[in-house]
């Protein structure tokens, strides 16, 4: 088959570290072709210097077989070329049309036309069944609508070939199948589509061909079908990986925090949870499963200090943690990894070293009267780096700048070395790689045995499974069923959270 895109010995270097080196990647017509590797492996560099926003150190690209110099994103969506970041690029107040034609904006007249913006993305909506409302604001859709506005975007600039950046990173599983749905559709169109991620499972599932990188060199490129999981983690990582949790029997103790009939509106003032009920042990991984929007960000909130409760109760350790702030919720030895790394857990603008100590940076060593302590932050931040893996040029370096999954590592490293009593554990490995993964779940264990009580809150059901002692399913704001974790299945869960069946609690569901 045709090549569209090949990048010969493409070479990309920032102060301090060797991005991309000597890197060869083609892409042929009407393929899903993913690209692997590690958080911070050079993936996304590779498709930046694609994309134009940045120029390679080294090599070529050749677009349809002939040398091209991408200067800037113009040049590649005039070429063609079309990226979907894993950070969108929307604007929130405006509607799903005006971003879509942002930048390129039909006229009539001399004027803005938006009633032909609005039919042609319609058309384009129906075309890929992308099913997205021209009307609605960005802020007042889910995740997975705003995904399908940055891909209607591309297409509506024309783009045959396609950059997906950890697509799957922030979806349901219903969306990661919907998207799995429109990729086939756009290479059935002749079109063809760059995969970047770090799950296995997606990879072998979706692509045609996958390119596995690490540290910045391609180590293969194969077809999926002569692939397996065991075999591209071991390419990834350099090593063998356990995709398996190993753990010992729970040794469960007295509650840590009992949630009882708990109340909260959402950002809309409508009602989110509604009368919650659950506990969490000492020496136990509770894990609450559900489809994204049933309460889980709520519950959250509420636990952490960051929205209030309309009623119920919150105990840990027998006192109420209902109208504390964050601050003093923490003191009492709560740790919160946030299912939004960027809005919750790092302040973008401040240095790794300044993350990594955020919560701790009133107390000594990091400030003596008042004053930071730079010497003491950056052992301390050292040291963090190197047990956690964080792939990072220095502690100076800005969070901003990480790979999601680096700027994930940060946060676990920082919330988990704080050692706290209850740890409230929120998507704690969205954009990580297997690695990672492996090495996260063996601390969240260890942090089990050491008689922490850990509330897992994740959409990955795979992860709920292989961690949790306990399960409970929330649906509609309440948890309405709990199995212990060795019973469950994925058949059975996946019931409960569409709200079918009736829970091990006996309440009916639905």
């Amino acid at each position: 088959m045709a090549k569209v895109l090949e990048m010969v010995g493409i070479t990309k270097v920032f102060p301090g570290v060797i991005a991309n080196e000597d890197v060869h990647f083609d892409v042929e017509q009407g393929e899903i072709h993913a690209l692997l590797g590690e958080n911070g492996a050079g993936k996304t560099t590779l498709m930046n210097v694609l994309y134009g926003l940045y120029a390679p150190d080294g090599g070529e690209l050749r677009w349809q077989g002939k040398p091209v110099h991408i200067g800037n994103p113009n040049v590649a969506i005039r070429l063609g070329i079309g990226m979907v970041h894993q950070h969108f690029m929307l604007v929130p107040p405006m509607t799903v049309a005006e971003n879509i034609v942002l930048g390129a904006e039909p006229s009539k007249g001399g004027l803005l036309d938006m009633a032909a913006a609005k039919k042609r993305v319609r058309e384009l909506s129906e075309q890929f069944g992308l099913k997205v409302d021209p009307e609605a604001k960005i802020q007042n859709i889910s995740v997975g609508m705003q995904q399908r506005v940055e891909i209607l975007k591309a297409l509506y600039r024309g783009a045959g070939l396609l950059i997906l950046d950890e697509p799957t990173a922030v979806l349901t599983p219903q969306e990661v199948t919907e998207l799995i749905a429109i990729m086939r559709r756009l290479v059935e169109e002749g079109r063809s589509v760059i995969f970047i991620t770090h799950k296995l499972k997606e990879v072998l599932r979706i692509a045609d061909r996958v390119t596995v990188i690490r540290r910045g060199r391609v180590i293969d490129t194969l077809y999926t079908k002569d692939a397996t999981e065991d075999g591209l983690a071991e390419k990834m990582v350099g090593r063998k990986v356990s995709l398996r949790v190993e753990k010992d029997e729970a040794r469960v103790g007295d509650v840590i925090l009992r949630v009882r009939d708990l109340t909260a509106a959402n950002n809309r003032h409508l009602p989110a949870l509604r009368g919650c009920s659950l506990e969490v042990r000492r020496g136990e991984i509770y894990g609450l499963a559900g489809v994204d929007g049933n309460g889980q960000s709520e519950l959250i909130e509420v636990l952490t200090g960051l929205r209030p409760a309309t009623g119920g109760e919150a105990m840990m350790n027998g006192k109420s943690l209902l109208g504390l702030n964050p601050r003093a919720i923490f003191a009492r030895g709560v740790g919160h990894i946030p299912e939004d790394r960027q809005r919750r857990g790092l302040v973008l603008n401040f240095t790794v070293g300044e993350n990594l100590i955020l919560g701790s940076h009133h107390r000594q060593p990091f400030s003596v009267r008042g004053l930071l302590q730079g010497g003491a932050i950056d052992r301390r931040a050292e040291d963090m780096i190197q047990r956690y893996d964080i792939r990072t040029p220095g502690t100076k370096t800005l969070a901003r700048s990480l790979s999601g999954g680096n700027q994930q590592k940060v946060i676990a490293a920082r919330e988990m070395e704080r050692d706290p009593d209850l740890l409230i554990a929120a998507q704690p490995t969205r954009g990580l790689d297997v690695g990672a993964i492996e090495f996260l779940h063996r601390r969240l264990v260890e942090a089990r045995d050491r008689g922490k009580a850990v509330l897992l809150i994740s959409l990955e059901l795979d992860e709920i499974l292989s961690l949790s002692d306990r399960i409970g399913v929330i649906y509609e704001g309440r948890v309405v069923a709990e199995v212990p974790g060795h019973e469950a299945t994925e058949e059975q869960l996946g019931l409960w959270m569409s709200g079918g069946s009736t829970g091990r609690r006996g309440e009916a569901q639905g």
